[in-house]
């Protein structure tokens, strides 16, 4: 499983890549397509998913002994992490070097994007049969293209003392470097243009817009004495998006109706149409039971089901364990992890704790709690927020990490297994 996962990392370099990317591997188990703009057909015994513009993903599969009796779960993770998109108009000439001009995406660590080999993926949007409908077209250029280089030591003395990095001037990469002469020449409007007429063969004029990530192109890695620890970019949330495909694709429960929503946009608030908070999911299942014939179980089963928001969390840093909470302590390997927070911020309450504990005991899953230290707000993530249109018991856990937000991440190399191990537990309980 640890090879897929890191297999996974690497094609998924953006949020459209990775619906791609599972969208393969959901047709690989059978699964079938479902358009959000036609009628459906459904089947019991049978998996679906649905594209929810091209960086967001629904999959569901219906048991074949599903009668509405059953349990309603659902599994949630992200698609979206910190890193820089592309600007309209984006080429900026400095001399020799030629630039692109970009914006910061999320809450990144700015210094650990600094002399990284960056790649560029995401989408190209150009003419298509209709204007109200233009083609789409994924793209990753899959090598290294761009770099943020850092200022040398010998220009900047106390940079070992910190630096706060301005993200219009500092973190703007690199692309090329051409002779004075041509870059003096070069046509700024159209060069991005035909690097992605290039990559995609799809003329520069046609090209309407696109939307493009800079990405991490290091391979994850196995490190550690014992090869106990996997750093990776994109941890958070690609475990967790990993999880889900995988469990949904592992059901043996055919009394059961389980779903999987992959949200996008949660590094920047969620609150977007693709994002965990709109009515999309909710929307869905609505129509996936009046489809079946059970619309009057709907209510009835969103109040008796599961709903497992997952995400990344923190894991004791080593030469920092003065920040975190002194009685429940997380290390990786520790396990899954049940986030908790009095703010709201995780929506776990004490009964959701309850049944991932009992469910963890009973198929030995190994399992911590985390809570911040109290003087430290901490961060949150997509169930609160999901369950306000979705009322579900809801509860938020995911891996340990270490470095969240860094271009290059760290968490343990057993606890993507817990994970996948809880996940298909909680869709197969009878």
């Amino acid at each position: 499983m640890k090879e897929d996962f890191l297999k996974f990392i690497q094609k998924a370099t953006s949020p459209f890549c990775m619906v791609s990317v599972c969208k393969d591997f959901l047709k690989g188990y059978g699964f079938e397509e479902l358009k959000p703009e036609s009628e459906w057909m459904l089947k019991r015994g049978r998996g679906y998913f649905i594209d929810l513009y091209g960086s967001s993903i629904v999959a569901f599969y219906v048991g074949n002994d599903y009668d509405g009796e059953g349990r309603l779960c659902v599994a949630a993770a992200h698609s979206d992490q910190p890193c820089f998109v592309v600007k309209p108009n984006p080429v900026i000439k400095s001399g020799s070097y030629v630039k692109l001009n970009v914006e910061t995406y999320g809450g990144a660590i700015l210094s650990s994007w600094l002399d990284r080999p960056l790649g560029l993926s995401g989408i190209v949007v150009s003419k298509g049969k209709d204007v109200f409908h233009p083609d789409v077209t994924v793209v990753d250029f899959n090598r290294p293209l761009l770099v943020i280089p850092n200022l040398a030591i010998h220009f900047n003395r106390d940079v070992n003392k910190g630096v706060e990095l301005n993200r219009q001037k500092d973190m703007l990469p690199l692309i090329n470097v051409i002779e004075k002469e041509v870059s003096d020449n070069l046509n700024a409007d159209n060069y991005l243009l035909k690097l992605l007429e290039k990559e995609t063969k799809i003329a520069s004029d046609d090209i309407l817009d696109y939307q493009l990530y800079l990405y991490n192109c290091e391979a994850g890695v196995n490190a550690g004495a014992d090869g106990e620890i996997i750093m990776a970019p994109r941890i958070d949330n690609l475990a967790s998006a990993f999880t889900c495909i995988s469990a949904l694709t592992g059901i043996t429960n055919e009394h059961n109706i389980n779903f999987v929503s992959i949200f996008d946009n949660e590094e920047v608030g969620s609150k977007t149409k693709q994002g965990a908070g709109s009515d999309a999911l909710y929307r869905i299942i609505e129509r996936v039971f009046g489809l079946l014939g059970i619309s009057e179980k709907l209510n009835q089963k969103i109040y008796d089901g599961l709903f497992l928001s997952m995400d990344g969390a923190h894991a004791i840093h080593p030469n920092h364990p003065e920040k975190y909470d002194p009685t429940n302590p997380v290390y990786l390997n520790d396990g899954i992890v049940i986030k908790r927070a009095a703010s709201q911020s995780y929506a776990t309450d004490a009964v959701g704790a309850g049944i991932i504990k009992n469910i963890c005991e009973k198929n030995d899953i190994k399992y911590k709690e985390f809570v911040n230290k109290s003087d430290s707000p901490g961060g949150s993530t997509l169930g609160c927020i999901a369950s306000v249109n979705l009322p579900m018991r809801t509860v938020d856990v995911g891996v340990p990490m270490l470095a969240m937000h860094s271009a290059m991440e760290t968490m343990g190399a057993d606890d993507l297994n817990s994970l996948v191990k809880l996940t298909m537990c909680v869709f197969n309980e009878q």
